[in-house]
């Protein structure tokens, strides 16, 4: 994992990081799913997590003196769920950087948005393992700078398969169709590969989850995004 000459390409995503790394090692595992290898970035992204929090917490008693508590709890849940990280993993370009497995390749894992959310997790935390906390919370605060911080956010009230559902409703479309394209693992710990397809669209976006209905979920919300990036 050690590389003492970042690539053109690393060198781009640091300067839209605004950071720099000591260890490029850090960076390489935070940008390594499993499906690559022995070493990933799960534990980067575990650290990571804990370090978001934090950050976004303070950011937001700063931001919101008068918000109580509860309100708070409820901001920080739309700040760092996996929606709103994956769109700002999109803003870097870090699908394009993502190490993946052939398998999870082939099947999209890419623009996946629980992958590049995770990866974004890791790389916060491999910020703060290279250089500490005061600058993986300075880039917390870049990462969110561009969001506006006002007391009526809230957490998603709908999951994506009944905002997807709603949507295509509206649009007098049929219901999208979920398909098991795969199970990995013992019966007892399976992990469900679900494709979900919107026919009128001619969309086919894919989920992972431990269970048929998490994937589902997943698979939802990643139509979700498709949809959204197909709008004018």
């Amino acid at each position: 994992m050690k590389r003492s000459t970042p690539s053109p390409e690393t060198l781009a995503l640091l300067e839209r990081l605004k950071v720099s790394f000591v260890n490029l090692g850090l960076l390489e595992l935070a940008l390594t799913h499993r499906s690559f290898g022995a070493e990933h970035n799960e534990r980067l992204e575990f650290l990571g997590d804990t370090v978001l929090n934090l950050a976004v917490s303070r950011m937001l008693y700063v931001a919101l003196p008068n918000l109580p508590e509860g309100d708070l709890s409820r901001v920080r849940a739309n700040l760092v769920k996996q929606d709103t990280l994956f769109r700002l993993a999109l803003d870097l370009q870090l699908s394009a950087l993502i190490r993946l497995g052939e398998g999870e390749m082939k099947s999209g894992g890419q623009k996946r948005p629980s992958i590049l959310a995770d990866a974004l997790e890791a790389l916060i935390g491999a910020v703060f393992l290279d250089a500490g906390y005061e600058a993986a919370e300075a880039l917390v605060f870049r990462l969110f700078e561009p969001i506006e911080i006002n007391p009526g956010m809230q957490a998603a009230s709908k999951d994506p398969k009944t905002e997807l559902q709603e949507w295509l409703q509206a649009k007098r479309f049929k219901l999208p169709i979920y398909r098991v394209v795969g199970t990995l693992g013992a019966a007892h710990q399976q992990t469900f590969d679900v494709e979900c397809e919107v026919p009128e669209l001619s969309l086919i976006e894919r989920g992972i989850g431990g269970s048929r209905r998490a994937a589902e979920q997943v698979a939802a919300q990643a139509m979700l995004l498709a949809i959204e990036e197909m709008k004018p």
